[in-house]
């Protein structure tokens, strides 16, 4: 029979996958708590028409799992939180304490092509505060990034994040004559510029309607890497930067425009340092999203950061953990049949106390058993024969050192603790 594989661009998770994964998580928490935000969810299937409403039609149309239902009715697998999150803003508007703090981890789904640091379905932190409008407000939500960043070991030499402002873009694009019908147009040809070759994407921009003129023009406003020094937002962004301690970490960037059609303000990507990757997280300021739900009018700022590109990037510059899989640090050797039950209750005892232990199944040979302990990484091995019942004792070995003792029964979970908790 042939082996059937896992749906394309779908990921099976290894143990030592889970244990990176679990790490991952307690660091997004960690940062995520230290600047006050509360975890939350969603659902995992949505009607369509959220996306619809205010995500673009790229995604929609493009790169999401759409289906019907058996009611009729159109949803799909998640491709982003913030819609659910104006939504369930939205539904208690008028009882949540503002400002509001909100993060979250859990699965997606994008129908897009599998390729290097990008997979279909994915795991992703998203961050909002909603209620303060300000580029202050924008800059703390910046800082929480930076502040996982930081207790992941990456410096600003190996990832900065890059700031921009569409309130500045849209000014700029006036000036040269493009107005609001090619507004969203020039910024989709924007945010796919490091994606294509230079001549590529002048040829599609021209292709899309822009005259030669107007790409120059569009062209110089890239160039310019001083622009955010005329415009107040972005020169408070940089001052609250400084006092958050992030200013190493963040820098003016014109190219970054994000590709949703809800952001309204402040938008920024994490990109690591050789540009090998695509962004590792990025967000920004979307004002109208909670109003669009049919709440009331409440500013907010957030980002998302997909688990994929994180662990490439932690790769890439020697930052990923090691990381043991394995929770049992003690293994309870069988040494033959009649001793099993015995052998049971000891393993009953040792976790009751609090250790967590791996019983070998089989009454194998001794060195065969031990083999296996050092292969799965146990620290310590517990053997029960018929003379250590006899004379109610325990015999213990240390695997790190290789000795081993005997020690009364009633003492022994207290011993494997030692050894446990001693220093590597």
């Amino acid at each position: 029979m042939q082996a059937i594989r896992p749906v394309k661009g779908t990921r099976d998770f290894y143990p030592e996958d889970m244990a990176f994964r679990q790490w991952l998580y307690a660091r997004i928490r960690e940062a995520s708590e230290r600047f006050g935000y509360q975890e939350f969810d969603g659902p995992f299937l949505e009607r369509l028409d959220l996306y619809t409403a205010k995500s673009g039609e790229e995604l929609v149309t493009e790169q999401s799992f759409v289906f019907e239902d058996r009611g009729g009715e159109m949803v799909a697998l998640r491709p982003e939180l913030t819609p659910s999150l104006a939504r369930m803003v939205a539904k208690r508007s008028k009882s949540l304490a503002r400002p509001i703090r909100w993060w979250s981890f859990g699965p997606f789904w994008r129908y897009e092509r599998p390729q290097r640091g990008r997979s279909r379905e994915f795991f992703q932190w998203n961050l909002d505060l909603l209620g303060v409008e300000s580029p202050e407000a924008d800059a703390e939500v910046v800082a929480a990034g930076a502040e996982l960043l930081r207790g992941l070991g990456l410096s600003p030499q190996a990832v900065r994040i890059l700031v921009n402002d569409r309130r500045l873009a849209e000014s700029q694009l006036d000036e040269i004559g493009i107005g609001f019908e090619r507004r969203a147009l020039t910024f989709r040809l924007i945010d796919r510029r490091e994606r294509m070759s230079a001549a590529k994407w002048a040829d599609w921009s021209r292709k899309e309607g822009l005259s030669q003129n107007e790409l120059d023009a569009v062209q110089g406003l890239l160039d310019d890497r001083d622009a955010w020094r005329k415009w107040d937002p972005l020169i408070r962004f940089f001052a609250a930067a400084e006092s958050l301690g992030i200013s190493e970490y963040v820098a003016y960037d014109p190219t970054v425009i994000r590709g949703l059609d809800y952001y309204t303000g402040t938008v920024f990507e994490a990109r690591d340092s050789s540009r090998r990757f695509r962004a590792i997280f990025g967000g920004g300021r979307h004002d109208d999203l909670v109003s669009a739900m049919g709440g009331d009018a409440i500013s907010g700022a957030g980002f998302a950061m997909g688990d994929v590109v994180i662990r490439l990037v932690l790769e890439e510059h020697d930052a990923a953990p090691a990381l043991d899989s394995r929770p049992a640090q003690v293994l309870l050797t069988t040494f033959d049949e009649a001793s099993l039950m015995s052998t049971l209750r000891l393993a009953t005892e040792l976790r009751r106390s609090g250790l967590a232990v791996e019983w070998y199944p089989a009454a194998d040979n001794l060195a065969k058993q031990l083999r296996y302990a050092n292969r799965v990484g146990a620290r310590v091995a517990v053997i029960l024969g018929p003379d250590e019942i006899g004379a109610g004792r325990v015999a213990i070995r240390d695997l790190k050192s290789g000795e081993q003792c005997s020690v009364a029964r009633g003492e022994a979970a207290a011993y494997a603790k030692r050894l446990v908790e001693a220093p590597a």
